[in-house]
Parts: structure tokens; sequence; C-alpha cells
């Protein structure tokens, strides 16, 4: 039977060394390494693709190790959490530093048959009954925060490679930006760039505000330009959702924008002001919403031209952006 390939990751020096102790006493093991912070977990995660990760709560309570999870899900990777006190492991899904070695190895495996990778679900496309093709005008904005990043696998995952031009807001923060930008780019057809100033917004192209130490704007230009412009943080965010929103008043009638799960309600005003200047704008129903407080605050406005469930997010966006032509008659 292969050995077990298993990461570590808590900030606590003493939980690693003693954990690493542990799993190198068992030949059924392949410790993969190590990681102290989000950042290195990710990367540690994305190169050796383990079967079992072992997560200290300091992690597992880090508000961007959402973006982990969704890592995980897609390489079937199991998540175990590291206990600090004897009593915490009495649960399965828990394991202790200084455990006795079979009954280590025995929870190790019984996680890992229990563990199956999680897939996206296959997201409905718009009727092609007919011929058609996308305008060239139309550019596609997303705002996102808790729950987001599962959110914008889907939809991403669903855009073909020559979609419209988009750009998303997603709180997180810097620290885990990076990662956020390469775990988007292996579901997307389309290329996932992360956010920068003089980014063309093409056919095809994804740009994502993620932790970067500006808001995301779109400037005038043929085709239209990104802009990372800095200043206070908006609504406690940085990027955030209603500067991107707000920036693209100009161009309105080019825009689809859609608000997604999120707490607070950052992105809402700004929702509202591209549907008064004549965008077309969605937000995520609360039954598919992770947290419903950025789109529950775009419905009280009256921002939201249509209440989207998720699995129906990535196809109401496109029917905005498709051109439909004329069949041809059928003989």
């Amino acid at each position: 039977m292969p050995a077990l390939r298993v990461i570590i990751a808590t900030a606590s020096p003493l939980a690693r060394s003693r954990l690493a102790r542990d799993l190198a006493a068992l030949p059924e093991i392949d410790l993969c390494g190590s990681a102290a912070d989000l950042s290195a977990i990710y990367m540690l995660a994305e190169q050796r693709e383990p079967e079992i990760a072992l997560i200290g709560r300091d992690m597992l309570t880090h508000p961007d190790f959402e973006g982990i999870l969704s890592l995980f899900g897609m390489i079937g990777t199991a998540c175990m959490e590291i206990a600090t006190e004897p009593g915490a492991a009495a649960g399965d899904a828990a394991i202790l530093p200084g455990m006795a070695p079979a009954a280590l190895l025995a929870r190790l495996r019984a996680v890992r048959a229990a563990a199956t990778p999680r897939r996206l679900p296959a997201v409905p496309q718009p009727d092609s009954s007919t011929a058609r093709a996308f305008r060239v005008d139309r550019v596609i904005l997303i705002g996102a925060s808790t729950g987001g990043i599962d959110a914008l696998l889907q939809i991403l995952s669903a855009l073909p490679a020559d979609c419209p031009p988009t750009a998303i807001v997603q709180h997180t923060g810097a620290a885990f930006s990076d990662s956020l930008i390469r775990l988007f780019a292996r579901c997307a057809k389309a290329r996932v760039l992360p956010a920068q100033d003089g980014i063309a917004l093409s056919p095809g192209t994804i740009v994502v505000g993620a932790g970067c130490r500006g808001h995301l704007h779109l400037h005038p230009g043929t085709p239209l330009q990104t802009r990372v412009l800095p200043g206070a943080a908006v609504s406690g965010h940085m990027p955030s959702v209603d500067m991107l929103f707000q920036s693209a008043l100009p161009f309105a009638g080019r825009i689809v924008a859609a608000l997604l799960t999120g707490m607070g309600r950052d992105g809402a005003q700004g929702l509202l002001d591209l549907r008064r200047a004549g965008a077309r704008t969605l937000a995520q129903d609360e039954a598919s919403s992770v947290v419903y407080g950025m789109p529950r605050a775009a419905a009280d406005l009256g921002a939201a031209e249509q209440i989207v469930a998720l699995p129906q997010m990535a196809g109401a966006i496109l029917s905005h952006c498709i051109e439909q032509r004329m069949e041809v008659a059928r003989k």
C-alpha cells in the first residue's frame, strides 16, 4: 500500500516538530513538509497534493483559510485539526501530538478513507438553440467576500475561454492574494491576472483584485484599462467592490455586474448606482449564499435587477453578454 502523503500546517513550532517526529516514525506515512503561514501552506499543498493536511486551530480560524479549503476540495485533501489538549482529540477529526503510533495511523487512514474529491457542480449554460456571439462592448464585474472563493470557482469554471473581459474584487488578505490568483487560474479556461495598472480588458481576460494595495478601477481606453489606485479602505476593505463598481459608471451601458455572498454592505450602493446608470445588475440569492449580507443589502436597495441562485449565476451573467443572431429560416 502506498504511503499516505501528509502535510503539517500550524504556526506552533512545538506542534510542528512533535507531529513531524511522530509521523517520521511511521513507514506508512510520507511527510511531504510543514508550513507556518497561509501562503506556505497553499504552495506546499499545490506542489505535493497531499492526501491529508494536519491543520492547527490558529490556521483553521484565519479568515483567509477559506481559499486553502477550496484548494483542498479540488485536489481531494482531507483536513484534520491538530488538537492541543488530550480531551480535544476524542473526535475522529482531530490529531494530538504524542498519540500512540497505532492510534495515529488508524485515525489518519480512517479520515483518508472517508474523504472524496469535491467536484465543481455542473453549471447550466445559456440556451444554444440559436447561433450566438458575445457582444464586443460587454464587460463583466463581480464582487464577493465571505464564501465568495467557492462561488467564484463555480462561476469562473463556467466562463468560456473567450468570455467577455471580467474584473473581480474578492475580499481577502494581502498574504493570500497570489495563492488565490493561482487557485482561480486552476479552474478558469480564460486567462486570470492579478490586478495591476494598464491591463487591457480584452476578451478572455479575467483581472482579480484581492489583497492588493489599492482599489481596482476601470479606466477609459480601447479596450478599457485597469488601474490600481491608492486610497483609504472603503467599508473596511482594500480593494472595495463599491470602488470598482463606481469606477465603471461612465461605461454603465456596457456593464454586467454581479454581487455575491459576503458579510457587510460593500458593493450594494455601487450596484445601485450602476443599475440607475443603465447597467445590467444581479445579486446572489439567500439560499445559495454562505453569508447573505452584501447581496441582501443590494436587494434591499433595489440595486439588483435579478436575484439569482449560484448554480444559475454564470449563465445569467453570460445571457446579458450574448448577441443573438437571426436563425437561418428552416426549409
